[in-house]
């Protein structure tokens, strides 16, 4: 079996978790599963069996709403025990990164991160990128199963799930926690975070590099965004100079977005930020340096200074 572990939050499928089913779905579309563990998780099951999976396994605790990496830890190892899973694959979501290591600790079991593709043959391969970027290894794991696996965002697209002729059967997995056994005990989330953005979760984003100059010039990039309801982003240096918050950088040191639509503003291509955003579905680079290398992956690409090209895009967007 090749358990996906699906991600919610009060209800709300995260888009990553059907990211992770299309991957398995290449791996063995004939052994798929999913389990969707939370407090109240009805609404997410029922979305995630319209995908072409055996069964959707619903894990329901009151411990596990909110998050804590001690309640999930304890909750998925008794789960695991009873569903026997050979591969464990997740979202490479920061929830995930926050307990799946714990769990593949907790159970000695290999963990591979970060996964971009599957090579299939005489044994599996999970290609992950190593060094940000510049270099990328096939990793097999070792020992004995479950194999815990996560996928980096935008490896898959949402959209190429494969849709059951008929909703996938749901059914429920009881587990026994002791609330005693769980340390954590999670505050309200800061004032601040209702204004955080997460990027993974955006269909369209406007970026911006270096090549707009100074802070009062972002205006014409929120302008676009605006126009197109998109996110604004940003590259490591508009971030590291104050420009932006951090929570809107692009890159291997920042978020890992795969929208439908990323537009590139003044943004030359650094391996750094590529890792970042290389998923998206339509990228759309403007650059006044023809040579840039963010037009080797661009679908489009236009060269030339992005204070006359953007103004005449939000005029035509506007008029439309």
């Amino acid at each position: 079996m090749i358990l996906v572990i699906a991600e919610q939050r009060a209800g709300t499928l995260n888009r990553a978790s059907l990211e992770t089913i299309t991957a398995a779905q290449q791996q063995d579309p004939t052994a798929v599963a999913v389990l969707v563990p939370g407090a109240t998780v009805s609404g997410a099951a029922r979305e995630l069996a319209s995908a072409r999976v055996n069964e959707v396994v619903t894990l329901e605790h009151p411990a596990l709403e909110p998050y804590t990496p001690d309640a999930y830890t304890a909750a998925l190892q008794e789960a695991l025990a009873q569903l026997s899973p050979t591969y464990v694959l997740l979202p490479h979501t920061y929830q995930t990164r926050d307990f799946a290591p714990k769990l593949a600790a907790r159970l000695d079991r290999a963990i591979i991160t970060d996964v971009t593709a599957i090579k299939r043959g005489a044994e599996t391969a999970f290609a992950r990128p190593m060094f940000q970027g510049k270099l990328t290894a096939d990793v097999t794991p070792a020992g004995a199963p479950p194999f815990f696996v996560t996928f980096q965002i935008g490896a898959y697209r949402a959209d190429r799930v494969e849709r059951g002729a008929a909703a996938a059967p749901i059914r429920a997995l009881k587990v026994t926690l002791d609330p005693a056994a769980i340390r954590e005990h999670p505050e309200p989330p800061f004032q601040q975070a209702k204004q955080a953005v997460d990027l993974s979760q955006a269909e369209r984003i406007v970026s911006v590099g270096r090549g707009i100059k100074e802070q009062a010039n972002l205006k014409v990039a929120e302008d676009l965004a605006r126009a197109l309801g998109a996110e604004l982003a940003a590259s490591r240096p508009i971030c590291d100079s104050g420009w932006l918050p951090m929570e809107r950088q692009v890159g291997s040191s920042g978020q890992t977005v795969a929208p439908k639509l990323y537009l590139a503003l003044g943004i030359s291509g650094a391996i750094q930020h590529l890792v970042g955003m290389k998923g998206s579905n339509t990228i759309v680079a403007i650059n006044k340096d023809p040579d840039a290398p963010i037009f080797e992956v661009a679908d489009y690409g236009i060269v030339g200074d992005l204070f006359e090209v953007v103004p005449a895009m939000i005029e035509a967007l506007n008029r439309s």
